[in-house]
């Protein structure tokens, strides 16, 4: 019998690729795929080629519990509500978590992050560390992906850092093995379509970890564009980048990506993306040749 498989937050970047990666490399039947999300107008495109489309509100648990009727495996995006303040995002975790149980969901799927352990220097580790606790007290089988850095990530920074040729971190010697969304997609759907039955942990990042200096080597020979990178202290850093229109929470946030590089937390490099997808993973200089122009704005 085949598993019938769920995706939450399915028309963001991530949830949208792994669909994609179900339709495609994996060759899931359409009919086998259910998109959850808060706007399914969005999604016509994948109704229209048979996708079941659900709307799905993690701050409503009826909507989740009806969405995830007859779901077998459950994919649960991790939500992009970062609230410092008030918890939202945890609670929202827990909710699905909970509707997943009570709608008799087989196996559970999460995006986390690495070492969001109690004492994590990243604001919102909490989220990702309770949501874990509380799949593993569902009773529910649960594949965990801790996801590592986005190669995508770095247009927050680099785009200012070529244009003003300084580019400013708290981030120290720590390394970051950046990885390409759309790897972590593939093998997030390859898990989700494999119908394995035992829990897991995965940790997913790129290919090789590298410092804030080596990072600004290479943009710098892939552009042309000498770039400086200017070590400051956490709340130097938090002051440049609210100077810059960005809300003080989220620069905090921020800043707390760089303290955790420092920590070394960051730097793991694992195998498990192509082990997980069967294909190469795309390289931080691929990733740069391939968006040179949009960098250089």
């Amino acid at each position: 019998m085949t598993e019938t498989l769920l995706v939450t937050g399915a028309s963001g970047q991530l949830g949208r690729g792994v669909i994609n990666h179900l339709l495609g490399a994996q060759k899931v039947a359409p009919a086998g795929i259910i998109a959850a999300t808060r706007n399914p107008e969005n999604l016509a495109d994948l109704a229209a080629r048979g996708v079941t489309v659900r709307a799905a509100d993690f701050n409503d648990k009826a909507s989740l519990e009806k969405a995830f009727a007859g779901a077998d495996r459950v994919l649960i995006i991790s939500t992009g509500d970062l609230d410092l303040k008030t918890g939202r995002r945890l609670k929202q975790h827990e909710t699905a978590v909970a509707a997943a149980k009570l709608a008799g969901v087989s196996h559970l799927l999460y995006t986390s992050m690495p070492n969001p352990e109690p004492g994590s220097p990243v604001l919102f580790a909490g989220d990702h560390y309770g949501t874990e606790q509380a799949i593993k007290a569902s009773g529910i089988a649960y594949t965990i992906f801790r996801n590592g850095w986005y190669q995508e990530n770095l247009f927050l920074a680099l785009p200012h850092a070529i244009s003003s040729g300084k580019w400013y971190t708290s981030a120290g010697d720590g390394r970051v093995a950046h990885a390409a969304r759309d790897d972590m997609a593939a093998a997030i759907a390859a898990s989700l379509a494999s119908g394995e039955k035992a829990s897991h942990i995965y940790t997913l990042t790129g290919p090789q970890a590298y410092t804030t200096t080596e990072v600004a080597a290479m943009v710098s020979d892939v552009t042309g564009k000498p770039i400086e990178v200017v070590q400051v202290p956490d709340e130097g850093l938090t002051e440049g980048i609210k100077a810059n229109g960005v809300p003080e929470d989220f620069a905090r946030i921020i800043v707390s990506f760089d303290a955790n590089t420092r920590a070394g937390r960051i730097g793991e490099v694992t195998d498990t993306v192509e082990m997980l997808s069967g294909r190469k993973s795309r390289t931080l200089r691929q990733f740069l040749e391939a968006n040179r122009a949009a960098l250089l704005g």
